[in-house]
């Protein structure tokens, strides 16, 4: 049927239009759609990010808590001396320098320290004011009325001064507390409070105190968007610190749908009201600490965001007066039509192909409006494709370095379980060739077989020694501090370094001639000049020359640390150097610069360890092309004499038998050990009975066999070890005499009731241990 030019213009009009509006609604949709989806990737995160940041400050201050814990000033605890705590008051501070907050130390009834007020001072606490936010529980300490036990010999140790009040319980467990009001000064803060725990009990506690500002300062240097709302609040739903608004909403409570959904999930996004009163759709995310991040924004930010809806209404309204248009001017448009048409539908292809928009004039309105649009669409597209792949780029790399972390902590761990296996066995054997050996001692041959016996002798305790390093590798070995001169020590390990170094390494060694003692556990010492020793050596590629250099230290090298007069060992070298970046992490664990499989991380983070263990620091300083030095400080101490090995002690010490006729039960469950054993404590007139476990000794014990004493090995196979098997006897007979000897053991703890030994022990260390076990006189 024939129709007017009229009516063919209008179709002509509606059958181009109207396809192009629908898909440029369409793709708006999709756009809105994308941005949706890409909006609360981006939040969810950035809530991830944010709460890693967290969760690292706040296990950065536990980790300084649990540190300090562990120091030995606190050994003494509860009794120390004011003198140690204020050398441990100043390791405190220097170990939360750059950081808000503060840190104390409290006991039940009184606050030893607080880093808040100047050195020596006290807070002056109202009386019963708790001194931690968590829920008290049941305190460790001994009895009221009973008294607590003196670690220490000597004089009885005077109690650091404190401001006394109300006994507090204390806490028994490491807890990251809830934003509460300071109960001194008001001021809202969190506490990390860490127990002090020695010989089972809890004695003492240590808070660092986390402020809000230091909160808002992660918050702020996200440098968020301004219509986004960013909180961190703690594990009861408090708002720690907040964007926009700063810490002025800290210690205002979240809302209560919101409480109620963290309350029972780690992560999810959600809708709600904040406390703004906008609707919100967020995401949050608890970190392992306990406490919570939550990242949200406007429902109805736009077409790009989360109430982009209402934004498609205008782009509806748009289309139909396009239509409207097109019809009134059908007759005018009908030969310009084709080209923008045209020009759409390349702009769609591309769009669709992921290319680059660019909208041209068509010279119809509202055609470049649509092609605008469709460039818009194109490069936000474009921008969150982009930001997808370096999130995921991102999120790879972090994978691969949490890999290798936890690899390197399993190979450690592996490491210890075999190094302790091989110390205890090789212990064993040593023990079964040491007491042979004193047995032929005592031979009447002996004296024309004093030169092997003397070679098998030092045999032994050369083996000795390298079960200890196996042990002190694998980080399981005791440290043993005593006076050392370094003169003399120093000279014996020139030897041992110039081995590790290798035969193209020049070692040269340099020391004051007034060179004090130190105490340090000599071990650990020359374990730290191995670890920098090795890297001198791989930074010189095993060519060049070392230098050490040993003497006092001068006072501008010691202003940081506690007064008193120290020495410094510094070890240089000719290498490359360090650059900047690098030389500020070089004492972290598990930081190296070598290639996989060629370096764990863990030298110098042993020798600083050891340096501040002995209460001194480490320093390294580095020029590139010129070498690096890295100087050891220690305390130095006045000289006094070291005991010898027990198989030096004089041989009065072994006539001197007091033993004669004592009955020992003997529990050793190698054969050959135990049988040489018995037979060396036979030949000091003992009266022996063997056992090969535990179980075989309680069934000797119980059947009614007299036993004076008990001479057991700590790892055995059985339903019970030495150390249990210790506390069996004693709830059988209480005040039995009990000497525990190991190589190595995991399980074994302080107990001050029992005496230990170390294997492999020679006779007269075994038969004083026995001596003093039965409150004999030990004839030293």
């Amino acid at each position: 049927m024939p129709l007017p030019i009229r009516s063919r213009l209008l179709v002509l009009v509606l059958s181009v239009m109207l396809p192009g509006i629908i898909a440029a609604l369409w793709v708006s949709w999709r756009t809105w759609s994308d941005e949706q989806e890409a909006t609360v990737r981006h939040m969810r995160d950035s809530t991830r990010a944010l709460s890693m940041v967290v969760d690292k400050e706040l296990a950065r201050r536990a980790g300084i808590a649990r540190v300090l814990s562990l120091s030995q000033i606190l050994d003494a605890a509860p009794q120390i001396p004011p003198e140690d705590l204020a050398m441990l008051e100043l390791q405190t501070r220097r170990a939360m320098q750059g950081l808000s907050g503060w840190v104390e130390l409290d006991a039940p009834d009184r606050t030893l320290f607080s880093t808040r007020l100047a050195a020596g001072r006290v807070p002056e606490r109202p009386i019963g004011a708790p001194s931690s936010p968590s829920t008290p529980s049941t305190p460790s300490s001994p009895q009221a009325g009973a008294s607590a036990p003196v670690l220490t010999a000597g004089p009885a140790p005077v109690i650091a001064p404190g401001l006394a009040r109300e006994a507090v319980p204390l806490i028994e467990q490491a807890t990251i507390g809830n934003l509460s009001p300071d109960p001194v000064t008001g001021q809202l803060r969190a506490q990390i409070v860490q127990p002090i725990e020695r010989g089972g009990h809890v004695w003492l506690n240590m808070s660092i105190s986390v402020l809000p500002q230091e909160m808002q300062q992660i918050i702020d240097a996200q440098r968020l968007p301004p219509d986004w709302t960013a909180s961190i609040v703690d594990g009861r739903g408090t708002v720690v610190a907040r964007h926009p608004g700063g810490i002025s909403y800290a210690g205002r409570p979240s809302t209560d749908d919101l409480k109620r959904l963290m309350a029972t999930r780690e992560e999810s996004r959600f809708e709600s009201v904040n406390l703004d009163g906008v609707p919100v759709v967020g995401y949050f995310t608890k970190s392992p600490q306990g406490w919570m991040v939550i990242t949200a924004v406007p429902r109805d930010i736009g077409l790009g965001g989360l109430g982009g809806r209402n934004a498609l209404q205008p782009i509806a309204v748009g289309a139909l007066l396009l239509v409207l248009v097109g019809m009134f001017g059908a007759l005018w448009i009908s030969r310009r039509i084709s080209g923008p048409i045209h020009a759409l539908n390349t702009i769609a292809n591309e769009l669709r192909a992921g290319e680059p928009v660019h909208a041209p004039k068509t010279g119809m309105v509202e055609c470049d409006e649509v092609a605008l649009a469709l460039e818009d669409a194109s490069a936000a597209i474009r921008q969150g494709r982009a930001e997808l792949e370096e999130r995921v780029n991102e999120a790879i790399d972090r994978t691969r370095e949490a890999e290798q972390l936890s690899s390197r902590s399993q190979r450690t761990a592996a490491l210890g379980r075999l190094t302790g296996g091989v110390a205890h066995d090789f212990n064993n054997l040593l023990g079964v060739i040491s007491n042979s050996a004193h047995l032929i001692q005592r031979s009447p041959h002996a004296e024309s077989l004093a030169m092997p016996l003397g070679a098998i002798m030092r045999s032994v305790d050369v083996g000795s020694r390298l079960t200890q390093h196996l042990l002190r590798v694998s980080g399981r070995q005791p440290v043993h501090p005593q006076v050392v001169d370094l003169g003399s020590t120093l000279s014996e390990m020139k030897e041992l370094l110039a081995t590790v170094l290798g035969k193209r390494m020049q070692l040269a060694m340099t020391m004051a001639p007034d060179l004090p003692s130190v105490r340090v556990d000599p071990s650990e010492l020359e374990l730290a000049l191995i670890n920098i020793a090795l890297n001198a050596r791989d930074a010189t590629d095993g060519m060049g020359e070392i230098t050490i250099e040993a003497g006092r230290a001068a006072p501008g090298d010691v202003r940081d640390l506690a007064p008193g007069e120290y020495v410094a060992i510094s070890v240089t070298d000719r290498g490359p150097g360090i650059p900047d970046d690098l030389l500020v992490r070089v004492f972290e664990p598990f930081f190296t610069t070598k290639s996989v499989g060629k370096g764990t991380g863990l030298g110098l983070s042993q020798v600083l360890g050891f340096c501040v263990q002995a209460g001194g620091t480490a320093r390294i300083a580095s020029q590139l092309g010129a070498g690096t030095t890295v100087t050891l400080l220690l305390p130095s101490q006045a000289s006094a004499p070291v005991r010898r090995a027990g198989g030096d002690e004089p041989r009065e010490a072994l006539r001197d038998n007091q033993l004669a006729g004592a009955r020992v039960l003997l529990v050793e469950d190698n054969e050959e050990l135990n049988r040489v054993t018995a037979s060396l404590l036979r030949s000091f007139s003992c009266q022996v009975l063997s056992a090969k476990d535990a179980d075989e000794a309680l069934q000797l014990f119980g059947s009614g066999a007299a036993v004076d004493i008990v001479l057991s090995d700590v790892v055995m196979p059985g339903s019970m070890d030495g150390q249990a098997l210790a506390r069996e006897l004693r709830k059988r007979r209480p005040g039995l005499p009990v000497v525990l000897i190991s190589g190595f053991s995991e399980a074994l703890t302080a107990e001050s009731s029992f005496i230990v030994l170390r294997k492999p022990a020679s006779p007269s260390q075994i038969l004083d241990s026995l001596r003093r076990a039965m409150g004999l006189s030990t004839g030293m």
